[in-house]
């Protein structure tokens, strides 16, 4: 019995998926939630820009889910089981760590902003 034997292509790439589709739902709620309330805290509307573009990485993180679980399927699929399958960069997990790194930085500015009233 070989190694590849035991792997089934279909679950973890399928966890992985439905991992990342969570992380944009709570990227997208925490986005809504700022969106609606920086502007009432901080008095201006130009304070919902950045709960718009958080709404807007959410998506762009499940549509880059989507499309890396496709890749995947399609590889995994037309590859022998013999032959390694390429599995997708890190590009999506870099572009996370940035966001939440950005985001941390502008929800400093808006406690100090708050706090300084």
């Amino acid at each position: 019995m070989s190694s590849s034997d035991l792997f089934d292509i279909g679950l973890q790439p399928e966890r992985t998926q439905l991992a990342w589709r969570r992380t944009a739902l709570a990227i997208a709620t925490a986005s809504l939630i700022a969106a609606r309330l920086c502007p009432a805290l901080l008095g201006h509307v130009l304070w919902a820009i950045p709960g718009l573009l958080g709404v807007a990485f959410a998506v762009f993180v499940w549509m880059a889910a989507r499309r890396r679980y496709r890749r995947y399927r399609r590889f995994a699929v037309a590859t022998p089981a013999d032959d390694p399958v390429s599995l997708p960069g890190a590009e999506q997990m870099l572009a996370v760590t940035v966001f939440g790194v950005v985001s941390g930085g502008v929800s400093l500015i808006i406690v100090f902003a708050v706090s300084s009233r």
